[in-house]
């Protein structure tokens, strides 16, 4: 199951920086894990979760493998994207294929670096961008609704459902919010996914400092924090040059010390993939064994019997039952074995709602 958080940002706001650490990071990986082909501009990385390695301890595994999320860096925008200004046409299709959006925000002055708008401005360039989303939405929207409302009157009972769903996230972008902040998200959820509304992504907004503010960041990102707590969203701060630095360090080790000497616990890159997947609202299971340690990402409230596909659709498909084991209890009893032993081991039908950390062995039969 791929979930895709696409890269956005203005001209010379450290986008680019940013994505070619990610790709440097998922080129160290690679040697670990098994990593597919992709194209050049999506770069797909591990999400760091120090469970899988304690489970793969504990059943002594002859290899862990985490699970990815993707992210896709997409053509810049300029102001009149929504009207094809720029690369505008390229810019809103590819928004309209992820399921999050990564806003990269200036936070950082540098005389020889211009910016496009005259000065730094994080909440103002935050704002550029959310305006040519709203307004292709509006456009948009308008001339569905118009013809909604024509096959509605005709009877057409599809049209009558979804019809009040397009209205109520166009009156929210008439009101200058996004799609998403609209009642109808909430209360028809699939009928609105099914809009492909631009703005109806959820949104994580990167705060790019300098080097020397990587750890305690400055004004400016200390206003991207404000707008996204005021819009619903999450935030991190990320010195991207210094990202692209630790992307080329080899061992472990090195990284740790060079992060350390800046005052940093870990790597920006770390904090961004875990906030794109908390931010698609996912949740991680685990397989393990003395073969391998696994960790699956899957939507939070997925039945068993849906997250068992995410391994295979033999295992959904012949599904029978899940033997499950939550996370902390698997590692206080010391293992599977012991945990089964002290009757912590659940068996669970196919309705069950997998819950995040929960360790999973399904039986199937096909």
């Amino acid at each position: 199951m791929g979930f895709r958080c696409g890269i956005v940002g203005l001209p010379n706001v450290g986008k680019s920086t940013l994505f070619n650490a990610l790709l440097r990071a998922q080129a160290a990986q690679a040697a670990n894990y098994p990593f597919c082909t992709i194209e050049p501009n999506v770069g797909r990385v591990a999400v760091p979760d120090a469970r899988l390695d304690t489970l793969a301890r504990l059943s002594k595994s002859e290899k862990t493998t985490p699970t990815q999320i993707e992210f896709v860096d997409i053509a810049g925008l300029v102001r009149g994207a929504s009207k094809g200004e720029g690369l505008g046409n390229k810019f809103l299709a590819n928004i309209r294929e992820v399921d999050a959006v990564v806003h990269v925000l200036r936070c950082f002055e540098d005389g020889e670096v211009t910016h496009v708008e005259g000065g730094v401005d994080p909440v103002r360039d935050a704002e550029i961008v959310e305006i040519e989303l709203m307004l292709a939405d509006l456009e948009s929207l308008e001339r569905r609704v118009e013809q909604a409302t024509k096959r509605a009157k005709g009877g057409d009972a599809e049209a009558q459902k979804s019809l009040p769903v397009m209205e109520g996230a166009l009156a929210a972008l008439r009101e200058g919010k996004p799609a998403r902040t609209a009642d109808a998200a909430q209360a028809d959820p699939e009928r609105f996914r099914q809009l492909q509304l631009l703005t109806s992504h959820p949104v994580l907004y990167v705060a790019n400092v300098s080097e020397a503010e990587a750890a305690t960041g400055n004004r400016h990102s200390d206003a991207v924090a404000k707008r996204a707590a005021a819009m619903g969203a999450r935030h991190v701060v990320i010195a991207a040059a210094i990202e692209a630095e630790v992307a080329l360090l080899a061992e472990e080790e090195e990284r740790r010390a060079f992060l350390h000497s800046l005052g940093l616990k870990e790597a920006g890159l770390d904090r961004l993939v875990r906030e794109g997947h908390a931010l698609l609202d996912l949740v991680t299971y685990f397989t393990t064994g003395p073969k391998e340690s696994r960790a699956w990402t899957i939507v939070r409230n997925t039945r068993a019997q849906d997250a068992a596909g995410a391994i295979h659709t033999d295992i959904a498909r012949g599904f029978i039952a899940a033997e499950v084991i939550a996370y902390d209890d698997f590692v206080a009893a010391g293992g599977e074995a012991p945990a089964k032993a002290q009757g912590k081991m659940r068996l669970e039908g196919r309705d069950y709602i997998v819950q995040d950390g929960d360790v999973i062995l399904f039986r199937f039969n096909v």
